[in-house]
């Protein structure tokens, strides 16, 4: 009989106080508090990291942080590592959903060898295996670009 590997559960604990119209603090224990409220989209105020912002920004750390994790297993380690990403937010059927998140890194790596394992696992295990991108609905369109450091 196959048994099941156990897996963690984890809980993310942040809190929100409210400052004016459209603005507020995001907080954490132990975390930098973080201005937030409404894009300018929204009546808000362009300084604002809006919830559309984090959102994009969550997708894109953590398919940076996936990505180093599986490279790392592979004995990979990059040179540099910077990703930019642009979220498309859409009224679908009455409501406002973000439908696509384009994500385009830009990784150094220090051999041919280990640009070839990069591009393996931004080709396959990247998205599938970054919790962010299995819990929103929107397509995320990961476009890499790799070189080997000169």
């Amino acid at each position: 009989m196959e048994s099941k590997k156990a897996y963690k559960s984890f809980r993310y604990k942040t809190d929100l106080l409210w400052k004016s119209p459209h603005r507020g603090v995001l907080s954490g224990a132990g975390k930098p508090d973080i201005g937030v409220g409404s894009s300018p989209d929204f009546r808000g105020h362009p300084d604002n990291w809006s919830p559309e912002d984090l959102l994009v920004g969550a997708l894109n750390t953590c398919l940076m942080l996936t990505f180093y994790a599986l490279a790392q297993s592979k004995g990979v380690t990059p040179v540099s590592y910077q990703s930019s990403a642009d979220g498309l937010l859409e009224n679908v059927d009455g409501r406002y959903r973000i439908t696509e998140v384009a994500v385009s890194p830009n990784i150094v790596l220090k051999s041919q060898a280990d640009l070839d394992v990069a591009r393996e696992l931004m080709g396959s295990k990247v998205e599938a295996n970054c919790f962010i991108s299995n819990s929103i609905s929107g397509k995320v369109k990961l476009t890499p670009q790799f070189r080997v450091e000169a």
